[in-house]
């Protein structure tokens, strides 16, 4: 689940939370999946990933990652990223730009210590993305953490991160390809809509 807070009260939040109500309502599995797409200077190369939008607070989107990892490298070189959510089960799919940034460690901290204990010793064993001899050592890496490490303390290397769109397509699939595209675009403070077409 996605958890709401304080929601920005501009349409294309509003738009946003009634389609996640929808999709929810039917019963949309692994709601809170969305697809993150980053440039990486170093390489020159566009990468995507799921991650696990956790809340939407005011206007911001936040999930949390490993501050190490391939993704967290590119937030630092080019900030601005494309995030993607599809319902299958109401056959929607929402398009976001944005600009990224880290939350504070004082906000990671509260958060850690309200997650469970099993997340949290996977947050402090794994090096993300980092090559490993086998899946063998993950689990003893886990173990290893679960058994000794303290679950509370959030590690520096491990965080939240927060964007905040300026460009949203909300599209629904539709009979025929009669496929409904409506923008909402944020040119000097102000929200833009309009509509393309299929």
């Amino acid at each position: 689940m996605i958890q709401f807070k304080n929601l920005n009260q501009e349409e294309p939040y509003l738009l946003f939370k009634s389609k996640y109500d929808e999709a929810y309502s039917a019963e949309q599995k692994v709601i809170e999946a969305i697809s993150i797409s980053t440039f990486e200077n170093k390489t020159n190369e566009v990468d995507s990933r799921f991650v696990n939008l956790k809340f939407v607070s005011d206007n911001e989107f936040i999930f949390f990652s490993n501050y190490k990892s391939p993704k967290a490298n590119s937030f630092e070189t080019h900030n601005q990223i494309a995030a993607l959510i599809y319902w299958s089960s109401i056959n929607v799919q929402i398009r976001m730009k944005a600009k990224i940034r880290k939350m504070s460690n004082d906000y990671n901290q509260r958060y850690f210590e309200n997650r469970s204990k099993k997340k949290n010793a996977l947050a402090i064993s794994s090096n993300q993305s980092k090559p490993i001899n086998s899946y063998k050592q993950v689990i003893e890496n886990y173990n290893k953490s679960l058994n000794n490490d303290n679950l509370k303390k959030c590690p520096e290397y491990w965080g939240g991160y927060s964007f905040t769109p300026y460009y949203f397509e909300f599209w629904e699939g539709h009979d025929s390809r009669l496929n409904k595209r409506e923008i909402f675009e944020e040119i000097d403070g102000c929200w833009r809509h309009s509509f393309v077409q299929p």
